[in-house]
């Protein structure tokens, strides 16, 4: 890949991330944080797809909007996301249900709780430097 645009593999599968022209990149393929919050998007609907599933109710419509803000300080990071769901098999006594599940996501989980990150750096002879990440929750 050229430029800002990268390819991303995990298990067989082919996924891209870019940026926008106005900062420098080619805007090919969604950002990193997009990204992300692609995943937590995805996560919620897959939860909620499943206790649709559970209660024997249509997916039909299932929707999920997501939104982000970032941090006005440094470091850079998103400071807030917001999740519509929209599931019109869902009968009006259950929303509670609905959230409670998919506010238990395993992304929306990961983001709850300080996550560590380990880091390996390569250097140009291939050999990895091992260090410690940024701590639990980039600290």
């Amino acid at each position: 890949m050229a430029g800002d645009a990268f390819e991303i593999r995990v298990r067989g599968h082919v996924l891209m991330a870019d940026q926008p022209q106005s900062a420098g990149g080619k805007d090919t393929a969604p950002t990193p944080v997009e990204l992300f919050v692609a995943a937590m998007a995805s996560c919620t609907a897959h939860y909620a797809g499943r206790l649709l599933d559970r209660d024997g109710l249509s997916r039909d419509g299932l929707s999920v909007r997501a939104g982000f803000r970032m941090a006005d300080d440094r470091p850079a990071r998103v400071a807030a996301l917001a999740l519509t769901v929209r599931a019109p098999s869902l009968p009006p006594e259950r929303p509670a249900a609905l959230r409670a599940v998919v506010a238990h996501c395993t992304v929306a989980n990961t983001l709850a709780r300080a996550t560590e990150v380990e880091l390996d750096v390569s250097c140009g002879d291939g050999e990895a430097i091992s260090a410690p990440g940024p701590g639990p929750a980039g600290r």
